[in-house]
Parts: C-alpha cells; structure tokens; sequence
C-alpha cells in the first residue's frame, strides 16, 4: 500500500482552510447587505428602483398676459422644432442632398439657403435651426410634403405674441433658457411679472419591466404642474391698436428718431395703451434699436408742457391774474445770467396779459410767474406735491427718475417753462391727472388683475390710488379752461389739436436737445415736439401724451403736425369707442353743469333711512349688504351727482348680486369696487347679461362677466 505524502495532506488543509474564509467572506457581506441594504455607500433599492423605473414630464404652461378685456398679448403656443440629421451611420435617413434640401427648406422657414448649407455643413450629427426653426403647424405640414431625407421635427412650445409690433416694450419678451430648458422674461412685464407668470412642469413615475414594459401596481407618483397665473393689464387692446397704427403712419412719413405715446384714463390712472416707435416685434427680435420703454425710461427736458404745471400753481397759490399785463419778448432774472427769450427769437408780442401769455406759450410769462408771482421757493415746493422729485413707481421696470436742476436761480426759473431740468413722460402723465381729475392725483398702473387659471381665483387685485391732491377742484377747472384756449384760441399754439364736436385742453411743447459734445443742437428739426391734451375739456375721460423727436419736416411743415397726426386720431377714435358722441358732448356737459347737486352723507344712517332720503334727492340707492346701518358710499359726501345716478350705500352682512340689467358699466365698475369682486366687461353700453345670478352671495375676488350693449 503506498504511503501518502505529507505535504499533500499539508496543502489540501491549506486550500481547505482558504476556501472555507472565501465562503465566510461572501457569507459575512451577503448578510451585511441583506441587513443594511447598502452596498459600497448606495442604497440597492434606489438603485433598483432606477432600473426599472421611468419618469415621464408633464408640461406646465406659463401664464398669459391679456389686455383688460381677456384679449390674448401674449401665451404659450405649441411649435415644431425643425431638426437635421448629419450621421451618415443612419443610413438611409440623414441628409444625403444638402444642396436640394437648403433649396426646399430656404422659402419656408424664411432662412436664406446659404445659411442653411452653413448649418448643414457643421461637423454635428444633427443640428437645429435657431429662431427660424421654430415652425408652425403650416410650415411643418410643408416640409412634411416634401419628403426630404434626414428631415424631422420636434414637439415644442414657444411664445407667441399674436399682435406681433404691439406695446412691444411695454410687455416684452421671453426666451427659453437652453440649459435649464426653463421659460423666462427678459425684458418688460414677462420680466418684472416672471414670478407670476413661471410655470412649473409635473411628472408622472412608474415602474417597468426588463424590456421596458409598464407594471401595474401602486408604487406610480403623480405630481401635477402648476401652470403659471394670468396677468390682465389694463391696456385696452382697440385704443392700443389705434395708438399703434397712428405712429406707425407718422414713422413712415416724418422718419422720426422716436416717437412716445401713451394714454391714461385720468380718473384711475389706469394706463390703455402705451407705445413707442422704434420698437420691436417679440416674435423675430431681429434689429431691435431700443429694448427700453422710453416713457418710463427716457428723462428728458419737457419744453411747454411743463408750463402746466406752473400755471396750476400760481392759480392755487392766487397769484395769476389773466388780465395783468407784463412784457414779452425777453426777461432777465439778475444782471450775470443771460436773459430768457420767448419762442419767437425773443421778439415777443409787445405788452400782453398773462392770460395771452398761457395762449401764447411765452416763455416769459411763465419765468416771472415763477420767480416774482411765486417765488422759487414756493414753486419748488408745487414741483414735490406734483411728483416731479420721486419715481411714479408705475408697475413695469426700469422706470428712471427725473433729474431737477434747482441750484442756481436761471435754472429755477427755466424749469418752470420745461428747460434745465429733465422729467419722464410717465411723471408728467401722473402730474397732469390732477388737472383731469379735480386736483386728484393718480398713480399710473397696467396690471389690472392677476387670475391663477386652474382653480380661477383672483392672485392680486390692483385698485386706483390717490398719491396727491396738489391741488383744489376749482384750481384745476381753471386750468383746464386756460388750456381749452391754447387750443381753440387763433393766437394759441395748439390749433392743430383741434377735434370737431369735441372740446379739448391741453399744452404744446419744444424741448431742446443737448448733443453728445454737450451743447444744445440747433435747427427746426432738432426738438422733441410734444403736446399733452386732455377731452372733453370740462370732464376729462382720456388723457394723451405724444412726443416726437426730430421728425423729418419739408417746406411749412411744423412740429405740431406728426405730433397731432398721433393725437387726433387716437382722441376721437377713442372717445368714439367709448360712446362719447361728438356731436351732444358739449350740450351734455352744459346740461351737467346745471344739474348736478353734492351728494348726502349716509354715513352711520340707518339703511331704511339711507334709502328713503336718496329717493327724496332723486337718487338710486344700491344698498350692498343686510347690515342696519351704512358704513361706507360711493360716490363720497359732497362729490357732484346728478339726478337718478345710482349710488352705492355699504353695509355689513352678507352682499347679494344685484340685477344689474340696464347698468352703465361706470356704475358696474363702482359696485365691484365697493364690494371687492372682479369685473369683466365685454360690448359698450349697458349691461344685457351677467354670469352671476341675482340674489347669489358674493365673496371676496368673485369674477363677474357682464356683457354690455348699445340701446
């Protein structure tokens, strides 16, 4: 029998002994990871769980900005991304006939085929087309004719702007973030209301299979997106449109370097429409000369119609007397300083009352109103109550302030005829409310409302505010009348902004413009020619504000005729759209003044009692609530009515929908101001319908539809 060996009996111990570690070593970690479930740091669910799990998008869209009637300006719209394939290892479907391609494609997507061959011509796989490659469904269903090799397209969204070259600066733009694949605003209110607007996508996760099959169970999560909320402005989308179409005649035939324009309802400060040229269309962005909104960007020296202001207060302060007489032509303000000059070289008209003065625009008139009349003290003092030392703080951004040269004397004096100191458009637009609204001042604002669209509740409610009263009612009805003359007078300088059947005030300006070596450029064309007017005259419902800078002029032209080619049109066209007739304007207002009576004071009167005394006062009372007693009205004791004008007395307790058939929309405007609701209107005249029937309980930041109509 043969002997066995030591040493193998040695060495089978040892691998004995090493598989016997090994297998404890797997056995350890097996049970390690089984306890723990971790394996090198990561957790082995979560690991799985990627394996065998999806996550699906579920896109949001950003919120839309609508003019005040629910008119779309701007929203999401879907698009196609045009997309090329390069990769010739995807045979047969990439681009083999560059050349054809570039030629078919190059009519459609509005891209020269040059530059198409340039983008097929990169070292890619597959490339895109920029901007242009955006495509409509129009276009896609085009090129999809074509058939052409390597060709396709790409689900997006993009954002559209429906009026293209419309307020463009005003509610500017947004852009797709390539990285985060994130919509922004750039510029404008998508900017300044990004925060409103921004929408947030959703996802859905599920489980799968190895081969990538769904699984039924109960493990799926469902985040919903949340849409971005809707901003309404107060912009109305018609007298937009006449405002655009107007500087839009005028930029062609005048070629001016800008043009600013805006209209304000004076008893709200509700901005309608605003506008510039040059401007820009959101949709291309090609060639854009100016992304700033010049009217609250651009501070500039006013010229004359900053003589408004002055002439306000001086009639506040008693010292103007119309029939005094001074003499024009040129005044000094202290033997160092040279002397200030009327308009007409300093030629002036001889002795004339300050009354000619106003009519006139006499730069002197207005330089011995403020430095004798007044005093610069005194008239410094009316430069804070009108606002001219702060921003309006309107809601848009970048809004600049003005820039008040009040050091030496001949400045002092120079800014109460609109030179030396510079102010915005959007300042001299909040100033000249007072006038329009009986010494009322109001803010300027173009957000209206803010509405979430997926459970329809109202964000944020903007309500007209009062910043100032910087001067009486009787100061401002003056005013307006003197202004009335510059108009209608044949010595006055603004004949041009006459509109038959309608009577209008307002103020002509020449403001001098300082060059870049920083000395005032001369020439006829070397203005920014404005005019600031107000209709009708004895209760102003649209305040306009046009300015023109060195427009083209040829033989007799002046600078009154592109300015007024702006402001005529959009005044009458608006006070038509309005139901302002021409023709009973000024026979209405006769009839007003005759009638209208101060309005009681129902203050803490019981409502019974309320009621029956505006019955006596041949009133319409519209108690809002159950309450025994009144708490608050519209319109406020001492306020001018007139006979048979509904009023709005409010109470406590629960507030019921009135039957508001036959309402004026002022009136349905007053009633959702008095109790905190939502009002959309749609149609002129008086109301027809309303979504909310009457009798229903109304709650705070309920939105009612009223459609109005013509009788």
């Amino acid at each position: 029998m043969p002997k066995k060996n030591k040493f193998m009996n040695r060495g089978a111990a040892i691998l004995s002994i090493c598989f016997a570690l090994f297998f404890f070593v797997i056995l350890g970690r097996f049970l390690f990871i089984q306890v723990t479930g971790r394996a090198s740091g990561e957790v082995l669910a979560v690991k799985a769980n990627e394996q065998f799990e999806r996550k699906r998008s579920i896109e949001a869209h950003r919120g839309a900005i609508l003019d005040q009637n629910g008119k779309v300006l701007a929203e999401d719209t879907s698009t196609y991304k045009l997309v090329a394939i390069l990769d010739k290892k995807m045979k047969p479907k990439y681009v083999s006939n560059k050349d054809f391609t570039a030629r078919q494609l190059a009519p459609i997507i509005g891209m020269k085929k040059e530059k198409i061959l340039e983008i097929l011509n990169k070292n890619k796989d597959q490339v895109e087309f920029g901007a242009v490659g955006h495509l409509s469904y129009d276009q896609k269903e085009k090129i999809e004719q074509l058939n052409l090799s390597g060709i396709g397209f790409i689900r997006d969204t993009k954002r559209f702007y429906p009026n293209g070259v419309f307020a463009s600066n005003l509610i500017g733009y947004s852009r797709l973030n390539e990285k985060t694949g994130e919509m922004h605003g750039a510029m404008g209110l998508e900017q300044s209301m990004n925060q409103y607007l921004k929408e947030t996508d959703g996802y859905m996760t599920y489980e799968t299979d190895k081969a990538g099959w769904r699984l039924l169970n109960d493990n799926e999560q469902i985040k919903a997106p949340n849409n971005g909320d809707n901003v309404y402005l107060t912009i109305d989308q018609k007298i937009q449109t006449f405002l655009e179409d107007s500087m839009t005649t005028v930029q062609k035939k005048y070629k001016p370097k800008k043009i600013m324009a805006a209209v304000v309802d004076p008893e709200t400060g509700k901005v309608l429409a605003m506008g510039q040229r040059p401007s820009f269309n959101p949709n291309k962005r090609t060639n854009v000369a100016n992304y700033y909104n010049d009217l609250i960007s651009y501070s500039f020296e006013p010229g004359s119609t900053m003589k408004i202001f002055t002439l306000s207060a001086a009639i506040e302060e008693g010292v103007f007397n119309g029939e005094e007489a001074y003499r024009s032509g040129t005044y000094s303000v202290s033997k160092r300083d040279k002397p200030i000059k009327d308009h007409n070289n300093g030629n002036g008209w001889g002795p004339i009352s300050f009354r000619e003065g106003v009519v006139r625009s006499s730069n002197v008139a207005f330089a011995i109103l403020a430095n004798e009349k007044l005093g610069t003290d005194r008239f410094n003092q009316y430069l804070r109550k009108f606002h001219f030392y702060e921003k309006t703080g309107i809601d848009l951004p970048d809004e600049a302030n003005s820039k008040m040269n009040f050091k030496y004397l001949r400045d002092k004096v120079s800014t109460a005829f609109g030179q030396s100191s510079a102010i915005t458009p959007i300042q001299q637009l909040q100033a000249a409310t007072a006038i329009a609204n009986d010494g009322k001042m109001m803010k300027p604002y173009v957000i209206d409302h803010i509405v979430d669209p997926d459970d329809k509740k109202t964000v944020l409610q903007k309500q007209p505010k009062i910043v100032g009263q910087p001067i009486s009612k009787n100061t401002a009805k003056e005013v307006r009348e003197l202004l009335g003359e510059v108009v209608t007078s044949e010595k006055g300088t603004g004949r041009a902004y006459q509109i038959e059947g309608y009577d209008i005030a307002g103020k002509t300006g020449t403001a001098q413009i300082t060059g870049a070596n920083g000395k005032i450029l001369s020439g006829r064309e070397n203005y920014v020619f404005s005019f600031m007017g107000m209709a009708p005259k004895d209760d102003p419902k649209l305040l306009i504000y046009v300015a023109v800078q060195q427009p083209k002029l040829e033989g007799s032209q002046t600078g009154a005729m592109p300015v007024s080619e702006v402001f005529n049109p959009v005044m009458k066209t608006s006070l038509h759209y309005l139901g302002i007739e021409p023709s009973q304007s000024q026979k209405e207002a006769e009839k007003t003044e005759e009638k209208q009576m101060e309005m009681p004071d129902f203050i803490e009167k019981r409502t019974e009692d309320a009621i029956k005394e505006a019955k006596e006062n041949h009133l319409v009372a519209v108690p809002t609530g159950d309450g025994e007693a009144i708490q608050d009205q519209y319109p406020k004791a001492g306020e001018e009515v007139l006979p048979n004008e509904r009023v709005f007395l409010k109470t406590e307790g629960k507030i019921v929908m009135p039957d508001m058939t036959g309402w004026s929309k002022r009136d349905v405007f007053r009633f959702g101001s008095m109790v905190g609701i939502h009002i959309e209107t749609s149609g002129q005249g008086f109301v027809t319908s309303q979504t909310i029937q009457k009798g229903t309980e109304l709650k705070t930041k309920t939105v009612l539809k009223v459609r109005l109509k013509q009788s």
